[in-house]
């Protein structure tokens, strides 16, 4: 089947030039869009570059970039519920999903599409936020990943000692009583970018990629996503409380965490890499929550040891790795 292409808002993405975006129909009926940018010379393999919550392909078309240069190809996807993939709720600002484990069927259509579209081999995991969460599962389940990387990995949800028993009393009971819609404690129903300030936000020290992130947002209201229901955050405890009972999957592992990190648990991030043999911990000096979006000489640090990373691995120094 020829893929159908979908809208690509190439005049806020600073990419390379010829990045397109295709619409694809999961298992279950849910259309989501995935994005790619292989330029010439992009030949060396591929980054499966799964976003966090409330975002969007466009948004890592500079991380593209990055890797180009490098002679990788990237795609990014839509998840359900976010970016201009189907809304799962009838307030389209509500970040919302059913089942965490329904972001699998969202990951199976994305694999194909790169099967389908020839992406270069071999293909490298880097997980962001919620996209670290999804993107473990499914290199767990054996997705054909050679390597893995994360930022600000979602294998656990930072929340205050006086919110938490609220917090997690409240995704459980909420939607026993009809009120799973609702926002958790804390969360906004618009854009955290467009609806705080830069001063003192939690994703990133950089005043330029703050103001990058709302212009694609006011250029493309649709982007925009607001906080989660009280399902999602009841669903993605219990996505996190499996994958923390699971063992780390036999691949190279690289993952970033920033040294103001106010989003995640990084004690589940660090029990994790302990856990996981040969896995490395970097921490970045002077960074928040989205590492990829940082300083430039941050930017510049990260990449290159993500680029270091992928292509180190093009071959596996093990037999099971190469399976």
């Amino acid at each position: 089947m020829t893929p159908v292409a979908a809208p690509f808002f190439d005049d806020v993405d600073g990419g390379p030039a010829g990045g397109s975006a295709h619409w694809l129909t999961t298992s279950d009926g849910v259309r989501i869009r995935a994005g790619h940018w292989r330029p010439e010379g992009a030949d060396r393999g591929t980054v499966l570059l799964f976003p966090g919550r409330t975002e969007y392909i466009e948004k890592y078309g500079q991380a593209a970039g990055e890797f180009a240069a490098a002679g990788l190809a990237t795609m990014a996807i839509d998840w359900r519920g976010q970016g201009i993939a189907d809304r799962l709720a009838d307030d389209r600002r509500l970040g919302h999903v059913d089942r965490f484990t329904d972001y699998q069927k969202d990951v199976e259509v994305a694999l194909d599409l790169a099967r389908r579209l020839d992406l270069p081999r071999p293909w490298h995991l880097l997980g962001h936020s919620m996209g670290g969460a999804i993107g473990l599962r499914a290199a767990m389940d054996g997705a054909p990943f050679r390597s893995c990387a994360f930022t600000g990995p979602m294998w656990g949800i930072y929340m205050s000692p006086l919110v938490r028993p609220l917090g997690r009393a409240l995704a459980s009971l909420a939607p026993r009583f009809g009120q799973g819609l609702r926002l958790p404690p804390g969360t906004l129903p618009d854009s955290y970018v467009q609806a705080r300030p830069f001063h003192d936000n939690t994703l990133t020290t950089d005043r330029d990629m703050f103001a990058m992130m709302q212009r694609q947002l006011d250029a493309h209201p649709d982007l925009a996503l607001g906080g989660p229901s009280l399902i999602w955050l009841r669903e993605a405890l219990a996505e996190i409380r499996d994958l923390h009972r699971r063992p780390a999957p036999n691949l190279p592992s690289l993952t970033f965490l920033g040294e103001n990190e106010r989003i995640i648990d990084c004690d589940r991030v660090r029990a994790r890499v302990a856990s996981w043999p040969g896995a490395e911990l970097v921490i970045v000096p002077g960074s928040q929550h989205e590492v990829m979006m940082e300083a430039p000489a941050i930017r510049a640090g990260v990449f290159a040891r993500l680029t270091a990373h992928f292509l180190n691995s093009e071959h596996p120094v093990d037999t099971a790795r190469s399976a």
